[in-house]
């Protein structure tokens, strides 16, 4: 037994997206600045008081909208920023911030605080300057989509539009899957259904939202399994989108911005009218 539970210790983690291993940093991993990128600091707090930082990326003029960026669990916003700030450049506001324990947020990182973290900052991207209540815009990536989906329905915040990049459908499932991927720790998979708490998963939560949807998932992706992000889009209500990304984890505004940076766009336009 004390066997079994260090295989499926040491093999949680590979997925890089369940509740049971978060990997922050604390140091800059860019500056902004230096790549000519124009921002502002934003301090505020979570329900219980902890203190949370994030970035604000304003655009040229008044916003179309503003993105609420839930990033990965790794590293801290500095790493993760790029994914989301050149929508700035798109005539958005961009907000993304770092859960407790990643970056200059304080606490430690655990599960239900982060969700509190993320219903803070829907709170806080109100009052951002330009920011209209029905034109605010959720963006998650990874184990960000699922702590987004969470954070919105459990809140109760209506926003505009939901775009989720390579997120799972259920913690327990994804971390049973990413098991099930090598030999090692295939004849463990069963403990993940034991071991991995289900509490606020997207399997939960998603039938709850009903705002227009836009999900993209690589169809290789070796963090988090192509099935699990096509799970998710299937119990989703619409109006909805899939889209499939040729390689990577979350890469779809990197690696292949000049594909689908153009089909974001017109999406969060047409969610915008609405």
């Amino acid at each position: 037994m004390r066997l079994t539970l260090l295989l499926l210790a040491a093999a949680l983690p590979l997925s890089g997206c369940t509740h049971l291993f978060f990997r922050p940093t604390r140091h800059i991993h860019a500056d902004p600045a230096a790549a000519g990128a124009r921002s502002e600091a934003i301090k505020f707090n979570s329900a219980d008081g902890t203190p949370l930082t994030g970035l604000f990326f304003p655009p040229a003029g008044q916003p179309k909208g503003t993105v609420v960026h839930f990033h990965g669990n790794g590293q801290n916003l500095t790493a993760h920023y790029p994914y989301s700030a050149w929508l700035a450049g798109e005539g958005y506001n961009v907000f993304i911030f770092d859960y407790r324990g990643y970056g200059a947020s304080g606490g430690r990182a655990e599960l239900n605080g982060i969700v509190e973290d993320g219903k803070a900052a829907l709170a806080q991207s109100l009052k951002l300057p330009g920011a209209e209540p029905g034109k605010i815009i959720v963006f998650g990536q990874s184990l960000g989509g699922a702590v987004a989906v969470a954070a919105v329905a459990e809140s109760g915040f209506k926003p505009a539009a939901l775009v989720l990049e390579g997120t799972f459908y259920s913690y327990r499932q994804v971390a049973a899957a990413v098991l099930r991927g090598t030999w090692l720790t295939w004849p463990v998979s069963w403990l993940a259904h034991l071991l991995v708490s289900g509490r606020h998963s997207p399997s939960d939560n998603i039938a709850a939202i009903d705002c227009p949807k836009f999900f993209l998932h690589a169809v290789n992706d070796g963090s988090v399994p192509f099935a699990q992000g096509k799970k998710l889009y299937d119990a989703a209500p619409g109006p909805k989108e899939f889209r499939e990304v040729p390689a990577g984890h979350i890469e779809a505004f990197t690696a292949f911005r000049p594909a689908y940076a153009p089909r974001l766009s017109a999406f969060l336009e047409g969610a915008l009218a609405r």
